[in-house]
């Protein structure tokens, strides 16, 4: 059902080469330094990687989502932070190809996908989280422009982007009141706060939005008024994956370390990987991930299908491959003992970025809400 057809085989060696040789040797050094990498984004743009599921018309690559993990997970292997954030770019990419007019597409998708232009993603705000529905952001119509005033909250890559995909309110109708607006970096009026102090994900810019009487022509909306949280829960579907993909290739890279320091590593009269107890627990890494891996490849493929289940298989599987992915982490900075504990192993630094993964782009506790009403309603 899964097996990789010879295209797909050359893309992921050709990703596996630029991991290889651009994102896992300075992943440390970026993450220590808070480095964002903008010269290394514009080489994966320059492979395909920053329109990965956009219409080649437009510069992008034309592949499919269930591409789209294979590549994540690939890039997750190298540096997990910088495969996250290539995510959220794709995700902005994705709406303005899906939801734009023509005009709106050769405008900004070439530079887009190429990665010249970088893009972030604006829905999240300090009081509206999890509930995005009750975002407060407003766009207030003036003629031919709107006038956008209101604070986002971690938005990956503010300050470093060219575009940004504001959500603001249009009318006070909930969920059917808010619509997408694109704004570029350089509009008076919007600012970013300070670089987020976080656990993890050190090598990628996390800030405030702030937009103080931002005005953009009405031609910057995405669609129609009112469409603007459809086309976010839509982004998000395809995030939900991408971002398990990340979980997957963090926690494989971890597994993949942990086997071969256990092959090295001697005590009790003879290397650790002849313990058994150790054994069970890497075969128990293993087991987790594969499993994970599977219930992703199904979700991409049903989101590929337009699936009436794609809804619930991208909620489930984005919990369960964040929660593999960190577990798996988590338990290979145990089997390293002491070691595990150092920054020069690499593994503390794994698990740190992957757990966020289990936050963004809806919460797993909202995953299995998800998961939960659709039974319920059905």
């Amino acid at each position: 059902m899964f097996e990789l057809n010879e295209d797909q085989q050359a893309m992921v060696e050709m990703v596996r080469d630029f991991t290889t040789e651009a994102l896992a040797p300075n992943a440390a050094k970026w993450d220590e330094s808070k480095h964002f990498p903008v010269d290394v984004l514009r080489e994966a743009g320059s492979l395909g990687m920053g329109g990965i599921y956009v219409q080649e018309k437009f510069g992008g690559s034309g592949l499919t989502r269930s591409d789209a993990v294979l590549i994540f997970e690939e890039l997750a292997k190298g540096d997990t932070t910088i495969a996250a954030y290539i995510s959220i770019h794709n995700m902005v990419v994705w709406m303005i190809d899906t939801f734009g007019n023509d005009q709106q597409r050769a405008q900004w998708v070439p530079q887009l996908a190429s990665m010249e232009a970088l893009g972030s993603y604006c829905l999240t705000e300090p009081g509206a989280g999890s509930d995005a529905a009750a975002l407060s952001t407003k766009a207030v119509r003036d003629g031919d422009e709107y006038v956008l005033n209101g604070v986002k909250q971690f938005i990956s890559g503010a300050g470093a982007s060219s575009f940004y995909i504001v959500m603001a309110r249009t009318a006070d109708t909930g969920a059917r009141g808010i619509t997408a607006i694109v704004v570029p970096a350089d509009t008076p009026g919007l600012s970013f706060g300070a670089n987020e102090k976080k656990m993890g994900w050190n090598a990628q810019p996390t800030r405030q939005v702030i937009l103080e009487n931002v005005r953009v022509p009405v031609a910057n909306r995405l669609g129609e008024e009112g469409s603007g949280f459809g086309i976010a829960m839509k982004g998000l579907n395809g995030g939900r994956i991408n971002m398990g993909a990340c979980s997957l290739g963090g926690g494989q890279a971890a597994l993949d370390q942990t086997v071969a320091y256990l092959k090295q590593r001697s005590a009790f009269g003879g290397p650790l990987i002849n313990q058994q107890a150790l054994l069970f627990q890497l075969a128990d890494m293993d087991t987790e991930l594969e499993a994970a891996r599977t219930l992703l490849r199904r979700a991409a493929d049903a989101l590929d299908r337009g699936s009436v289940d794609a809804v619930r298989l991208c909620a489930m599987a984005k919990r369960v491959a964040t929660d593999a992915g960190f577990n798996v982490a988590n338990t290979a900075i145990q089997l390293h003992g002491g070691y595990g504990y150092l920054s020069e192993y690499g593994i503390e630094r794994i698990m740190r970025d992957l757990r966020v993964h289990q936050i963004l782009e809806g919460s797993n506790e909202i995953m299995r809400l998800i998961v939960g009403r659709m039974l319920a309603e059905g």
